[in-house]
């Protein structure tokens, strides 16, 4: 199941995504969600992020970062889950940060997840989009 979210913020692009630190997935928890950030070692090829979920539920989210990079138009990175929460069994989010100006850019957050279960990720989804919606307003207070 895929999922993308589009935000618009001010900054030239490669500086947003320098930006993408512990400082802003800070920023990013979700609302009603108890989470710590036990070890972000950064948003470059090799790095990891483990978050550990206290409330509502009880789990540890391991994530890699697999792959980043930039050209002209856009900076990346993608972090692959490896531990994941129940009913989860695959994450992979591409954040990229698109080029609209020297001053203007676009947030894409491409997430896709699956369950293992088609049903499942259905009926999932709108969980899921609940969840990361609230990145937008978050984003643009962080950027702008």
């Amino acid at each position: 199941m895929n999922l993308i979210l589009k935000t618009n913020v001010r900054g030239h692009y490669l500086q947003v995504m320098d930006r993408f630190d512990e400082s802003l997935f800070n920023a990013l928890k979700p609302v009603g969600v108890k989470m710590i950030v036990t070890q972000f070692t950064g948003s470059k090829t090799g790095d990891t992020v483990v978050l550990e979920f206290t409330s509502p539920i009880k789990a540890k989210w391991i994530s890699k970062i697999t792959d980043h990079g930039h050209d002209e138009d856009q900076a990346y990175f993608v972090d692959e889950g490896t531990q994941l929460p129940f009913p989860l069994k695959s994450w992979t989010h591409k954040h990229i940060v698109q080029r609209v100006d020297d001053e203007r850019s676009i947030i894409v957050d491409d997430m896709t997840f699956s369950t293992g279960s088609s049903i499942v990720d259905y009926l999932l989804y709108p969980f899921m989009y609940i969840g990361f919606y609230p990145r937008k307003s978050s984003y643009k207070k962080y950027f702008n």
